[in-house]
């Protein structure tokens, strides 16, 4: 047995001091992700604030517009040869993350940040429509590798670092630290780990803070919501209906767009360079669409176009969206999202309001309403998206209506069958990747735990009748938050928690098994 072993052993002998040691590493963690995703923050500002300044001013101006359409194709090109230099860093990196805490990446954490700090920049500054939210969830995760690597952490610890430093990295992008600490238990890990749950609120809660030093503490949207009357509800489930069929739509084209941009067969430098030099073009009659969309969610403030604009700039941004998407450069989809969401949510309110005669203060709360209701049936989180918009808007009065569209277009999604989008993401990763894994990096073991759920087909199951195979052992079953030493005849029963050590030379597999075990 190794020392790092026989120190993930003893951690779990002196439970009491674990807590201190874990909000430790989430200040760690919390600290070095925020940083990094700050100056990714800050950055894309930059680049943003450039690309409007460029677009105004080669305007009217022929030969200044082809100067600019030729800067951005060979910058197309260059975010061509990052992708080809360190694949690990194209598209939003979700995927990446969630590959390598479960076991089948082992990413450069220096050349990704730097790979995604460059690329992620240049594709913004060329008007991409692309958020800084996925990025920062990989840069956080990647930061935290960095500190658990640097100080030689054994990797049970350097998993949870880089579970919590991906959710402190979405806390600084959306000054959301509940939904970032949600989104690793949600959407990353799909299970409850108190350990996990520790650091990662310490670190999210810690990356916000670093966040809000240099950005203020002003909520990302503005929004002044009127609660939507309970006689109106019925309105509510047509729009979770509406959503979850709109979500399944998003993911279907989202996925066909990336396939149809791969049939391409040119170079990818060849067709990064197109990608750009469109997007270029697309800067000087729509600059609306371009990048994240914080000038769209501005404009439904300031100005509530009618009816056929919102039409209009919803589908333009979807269009654009999954052009951006599929071309795998480096950039986010969850703003983009957020923003889709908040436009069909204007559309769905406008027409509302109109046919019904509902208040016009209504509007706004139908907008921050599809936020929410998109993001639940996309990704499958709701209770994610839920927490998130309360977050962005820093509004808690529309719990009740926000919940109801979410669930019901979750339910939708899931009726429907297609997958999540991050998990379609995922397996595409895991399909193509030619990185090394966790499974061949050494004997280490890695401490992992499982929840036994209701109704279980293991419960009431003795130890030694269920085939955990070779590579896994069982080292605590914790009952009613009291440990139980593991014996063959010991039965396992609903709601306990299995602590395991699994070999990193069959981890990912091994991990996989084990959870449909206990499902």
């Amino acid at each position: 047995m190794g020392n790092k072993e026989k120190t993930t052993i003893r951690k779990l002998r002196f439970k009491k001091t674990e807590s201190i040691y874990l909000i430790i590493r989430g200040l760690e963690v919390g600290i070095a992700s925020g940083l990094v995703c700050v100056l990714y923050r800050y950055a894309l500002q930059f680049a943003e604030s450039g690309l409007m300044s460029v677009l105004e001013y080669v305007k009217g101006s022929p030969s200044k517009i082809a100067l600019w359409l030729v800067l951005a194709a060979l910058l197309g090109v260059l975010v061509a040869y990052i992708n080809k230099l360190e694949p690990d860093a194209a598209g939003s990196g979700i995927p990446q993350v969630a590959g390598e805490i479960r076991g089948y990446f082992s990413l450069n954490w220096w050349r990704v940040i730097l790979a995604k700090l460059i690329g992620g920049t240049t594709s913004v500054f060329c008007g991409l429509s692309l958020g800084r939210e996925g990025p920062s969830v990989q840069l956080g995760g990647m930061a935290a590798k960095g500190v658990a690597r640097i100080t030689k952490s054994d990797k049970t610890t350097e998993l949870r670092m880089i579970s919590c430093g991906a959710g402190a990295g979405m806390a600084a992008a959306f000054n959301a630290p509940i939904a970032g600490t949600m989104f690793v238990l949600e959407e990353l890990h799909r299970s409850f780990d108190k350990a996990l749950l520790t650091m990662g609120i310490v670190s999210a809660i810690t990356a916000d803070y670093v966040s809000k030093i240099f950005f203020g503490q002003n909520t990302i949207f503005h929004y002044d919501t009127s609660t939507l009357a309970l006689r109106h509800y019925w309105l509510l489930v047509i729009m979770g209906v509406v959503f979850g069929v709109s979500g399944v739509s998003y993911n279907i084209i989202m996925v066909k767009a990336q396939k149809l941009f791969k049939k391409i067969k040119l170079p990818l430098p060849v067709k990064l360079a197109g990608v750009f030099l469109i997007s270029g073009v697309i800067g000087l009659y729509a600059p609306q669409i371009l990048c994240g969309g914080h000038s769209m969610a501005n404009l439904l403030i300031t100005e509530r176009p009618e009816l056929k604009i919102l039409i209009i700039l919803l589908l333009a941004k979807f269009a654009f969206g999954a052009f951006s998407f599929a071309s795998t450069a480096p950039g986010g989809t969850l703003y983009p999202l957020c923003i889709l969401g908040a436009y069909l949510g204007a559309v769905f309110g406008n027409i509302a309001i109109g046919t019904f005669g509902l208040k016009e203060v209504l509007f706004e709360e139908f907008v921050i309403i599809g936020m929410a209701g998109l993001f639940a049936s996309i990704v499958r989180a709701p209770l994610t998206g839920i927490i998130l918009v309360f977050e962005l808007t820093g509004n808690m009065n529309s719990l009740l209506p926000i919940a109801t569209v979410s669930f019901i277009s979750y339910a939708v999604a899931n009726v429907i069958g297609t997958a999540p989008f991050y998990s379609i993401l995922f397996e595409k990763a895991v399909e193509k990747t030619d990185s090394p894994s966790l499974d061949t990096a050494s004997n280490e073991k890695v401490l992992q735990t499982f929840s036994i759920p209701v109704g279980s087909s293991i419960n009431g199951k003795k130890i030694a009748d269920i085939d955990w195979g070779k590579h896994c052992v069982i080292v605590s079953v914790e009952r009613d938050e009291t440990p139980i030493t593991p014996k063959g005849d010991t039965v396992l029963k609903d709601g306990d928690t299995l602590v395991m050590l699994i070999s990193q030379r069959r981890f990912s597999q091994d991990l996989k098994r084990i959870s449909e075990i206990v499902k």
